[in-house]
């Protein structure tokens, strides 16, 4: 008998009748509850003739043939094992890795950096595990939702929120600390300030100078700690592409930072820089770290050959495209404002052009919109609460270096036509109604 065979046998003596859990049903009701409110996730499937405009691939480095070229070049060049073989603290570390956290650390001007799974599990680990007893967290509210996991798991004493990017509400924030903590009083805490250099949602640039600034001013230059997520900022802002604290030189006064290579550096996992004690704590603390299979060697090695490309100046013409094809998006969209009635009623576009690839419009039918879009051939999502407060429902576009001219001028030109259709469905309905009133 064959192994196919035998486990065949087993599972057809089996009993076929499925359990009734209750905790089905509770879940059900859940998903029906969100169904009702239209707020229900799914997974979905791009189409690769769809014209990308939703990923987080702003360079477009995923399908470019260079990249794939040296990546294949760089796996070849050593004979470290494919799979990492455990967590870092037990078989999964090598030299290969820490000398990527070298490069990594060098290239961006950090002390240290140490590489985790994922942006979530950086942000989960060290939130959950730095703050120290009697900390005090104090957040932008629109930070990403890895922070706030971290900071439910950590030993903060509390954790406020100030209003996104509100220099003036983060000092009225601070300085309420620092009359009412009797902690800050007796110099036995931190204040730890967690802000995003490029908000994922909105596409706008956290306001780093100012709020370092601010902090020192309210708080001193020692117990005051700013800790920035450059997610989206990596390969898009700065010089190389080394994100906004490169662009800004403020390195140094910085606590800690966090980029991801997910997004414009087509690969998988994140780095916490800052200096190497904050490193070597982690690597004791962070639970993510300590209790995870390492990423494996492709990872990594596909993590080092992107960051070749940045470091050699390879990117800097897509980086120089990418913002020119922004400014030029922008630009449309004024025009079409500009020009249709329908377009300024039923779409708000940002006020200002984005320093980043990343578009909000927002309007009260997003899904109504992007089903149209991809029908149309543009991928481009909706995005609604819970992952936006309510009322900030909207379609994010993202732009990419790959973008040509004539797929964003079509892609205004499919908003601008949803805006007519949707004009002209609303004008039927108005009249229907009124021909009904005018009967009764």
């Amino acid at each position: 008998m064959t192994p196919a065979q035998s486990i065949e046998i087993q599972y057809s003596g089996m009993d076929s009748s499925l359990k009734k859990f209750m905790l089905e049903h509770q879940l059900q009701n859940s998903l029906d509850r969100r169904q009702a409110k239209s707020t229900l996730r799914s997974l979905t499937l791009s189409q690769s003739s769809h014209v990308d405009f939703s990923s987080n691939d702003f360079l477009s480095l995923a399908g470019l043939p260079k990249l794939k070229a040296a990546f294949i070049a760089e796996v070849q060049t050593t004979d470290t094992p494919l799979g990492s073989g455990g967590s870092r603290l037990l078989d999964g570390n090598s030299e290969y890795a820490e000398r990527l956290e070298r490069e990594i650390a060098e290239f961006h001007g950090a002390e240290a950096g140490l590489l985790f799974n994922s942006g979530f599990d950086a942000n989960a680990g060290f939130f959950a595990c730095v703050p120290q007893p009697g900390d005090i967290i104090v957040y932008d509210e629109l930070i990403h939702a890895s922070v706030h996991d971290g900071i439910r798991l950590s030993r903060a004493a509390k954790a406020l929120s100030f209003q996104h990017n509100s220099l003036h509400d983060l000092e009225q924030v601070l300085r309420r600390q620092v009359q009412e903590s009797q902690e800050w009083k007796e110099k036995k805490c931190n204040v730890l300030v967690a802000i995003e250099a490029v908000y994922s949602m909105d596409g706008d640039i956290g306001k780093l100078k100012e709020i370092l600034d601010m902090v020192d001013a309210v708080l001193g230059n020692e117990r005051g700690c700013v800790i920035i997520d450059e997610a989206h900022s990596t390969g898009v802002l700065g010089p190389y592409g080394a994100g906004l604290v490169s662009l800004l030189g403020l390195q140094s006064r910085v606590f800690a930072r966090l980029h991801t290579f997910g997004k414009s550096m087509a690969g998988n996992g994140a780095i916490i820089l800052g200096s190497h004690t904050l490193r070597r704590f982690l690597i004791n603390y962070a639970r993510p770290l300590i209790y995870s299979t390492f990423m494996s060697y492709p990872s990594l090695a596909l993590i080092r050959t992107a960051y070749g490309l940045l470091k050699s100046g390879s990117t800097s013409a897509m980086q120089n495209q990418l913002h020119f094809l922004v400014r030029s998006f922008f630009r449309n969209l004024c025009k079409a404002q500009e020009s249709s009635g329908a377009f300024r009623r039923f779409l708000n576009i940002p006020p200002g052009c984005p320093e980043s690839p990343i578009f909000a419009i927002r309007l009260v039918e997003p899904k109504s919109l992007a089903h149209f879009l991809q029908n149309q051939g543009y991928m481009v999502r909706a995005v609604v609460p819970p992952t936006v407060p309510p009322g900030a429902q909207r379609i994010r576009v993202c732009i990419h270096a790959g973008n040509t001219m004539a797929e964003l001028e079509g892609l205004i030109n499919a908003l601008a036509a949803w805006c007519e259709a949707q004009e002209g469905a609303h004008g039927e309905q108005e009249g229907a109604s009124r021909a009904i009133q005018s009967r009764l």
